[in-house]
């Protein structure tokens, strides 16, 4: 059997970011745990069905741009389910072996009232 890593065509990146998605039980948020511009990870309690559409929406390498992409849930565990997107996301494929900056949810600056 092969290990999952040897099966993506693209590295993973950590982060921690608020994505919206819709799949056939309706619409969710949840945090992407991991992602590459082939696919990504999404943590959550959530029991989504293995080979479901699903379309993701999230900010990537600005909070003011929101990345819309299509796919398909492939794998389901305990802790969430992985996304194979249908095109690849251009703008994560690693330069020179190095991931290009993107947004992390704890980057967000928190605005008080004065």
């Amino acid at each position: 059997m092969t290990a999952v890593s040897e099966q993506r065509q693209y590295p993973r990146r950590t982060s921690y970011i608020i994505a919206e998605y819709s799949i056939l039980e309706g619409t969710f948020r949840d945090i992407i745990k991991n992602i590459s511009a082939g696919g990504l990870f999404i943590k959550t309690y959530r029991k989504v069905a293995v080979g479901q559409p699903i379309t993701v929406r999230f900010p990537l390498f600005n909070f003011d741009q929101i990345i819309e992409s299509t796919g398909r849930v492939v794998r389901r565990d305990t802790d969430g389910f992985a996304v194979t997107f249908h095109e690849t996301i251009e703008g994560l494929v690693c330069k020179d072996g190095h991931f290009p900056e993107i947004v992390h949810e704890a980057d967000r600056l928190i605005k008080k009232d004065v």
